[in-house]
């Protein structure tokens, strides 16, 4: 051993012998030292920085945290003293889970990724607004997102020009609510022309309406969407089932109030 190491109390290390255990650089333990997230617990009488095995394991937290991300101010404010098991059990228990939340983070991305991959090779062309559109509705959660593929750039400029993040969720979340209830109506026996079967035409219309902007091409290109190359058997299964009601109630719909999907009159 170094004489100048064998002549520490016991216990203790220098920045040095600190840093090698570590992995670290003397440089990063002083920076570290300067931001007020590590320092020393001692000094020796010549002036030099010593630490103990209690410091090394929260040296661990800071290095942990940081490689998951976490700014040098998130880390002072994650960082708990530990100066009990149950300090040391709870600092790890928040280790774990921020490396949980990382696990999630980077698995929701690389199933992004794979996602898009997919499209992309689907597509056999390179157009990097309909693979941005794909990401913000992968990150939405839509499972219509491959939809995107199929839709000319005038449909789609008009749905970036109409919706958000939230908007277009809020939307998507509509048109699941009344598919789900065009289905219930359906198994249930309700009659598409009846009270239910009209407040949901009523409904579906209002959402069409919102959608579209009264773009009577838009809602061409929406009628289409059931039989799009590629679409999944059961989505397919799903659309022409909810269609099968929607539609007829739909037509009593405009029947009764006397005007046609583009104006028209109905009497």
């Amino acid at each position: 051993m170094p004489k100048n190491e064998r002549a520490l109390p016991d216990g203790f290390m220098t920045v040095g012998k600190l840093a090698e255990r570590m992995g670290v650089t003397v440089r990063t333990l002083q920076y570290y030292d300067r931001e007020g997230l590590l320092s020393p617990t001692a000094e020796s009488g010549g002036g030099r920085r010593l630490y103990t095995d209690k410091d090394m394991i929260q040296l661990h937290q800071i290095l942990s945290l940081k490689s998951l991300g976490f700014s040098l101010d998130d880390i002072k404010n994650r960082l708990a003293p530990l100066d009990t098991p149950a300090d040391v059990a709870d600092a790890l228990a928040a280790q774990a889970a921020a490396v949980r939340e990382k696990i999630a983070v980077l698995t929701e991305s690389l199933t992004a990724i794979e996602t898009l991959r997919a499209e992309v090779l689907q597509m056999q062309t390179v157009d990097f607004k309909k693979y941005a559109d794909i990401i913000v509705n992968l990150q939405m959660k839509n499972e219509f997102y491959w939809l995107i593929k199929h839709f000319d750039e005038r449909t789609l400029d008009h749905i970036r020009s109409r919706f958000d993040k939230e908007s277009g969720r809020a939307m998507l979340e509509t048109f699941n609510r009344l598919q789900d209830e065009a289905l219930r109506l359906q198994a249930a026996g309700e009659p598409p022309e009846g009270a239910r079967g009209q407040a949901l035409a009523a409904a579906f219309w209002q959402m069409v309406t919102e959608f579209t902007g009264g773009d009577m091409e838009i809602l061409a290109k929406l009628m289409e969407m059931g039989s799009f190359d590629g679409a999944d058997a059961a989505w397919r299964q799903r659309q022409a089932a909810a269609s099968a009601y929607i539609e007829p109630a739909l037509d009593a719909y405009f029947t009764r109030i006397g005007t046609g999907p583009t104006g028209e009159d109905m009497q």
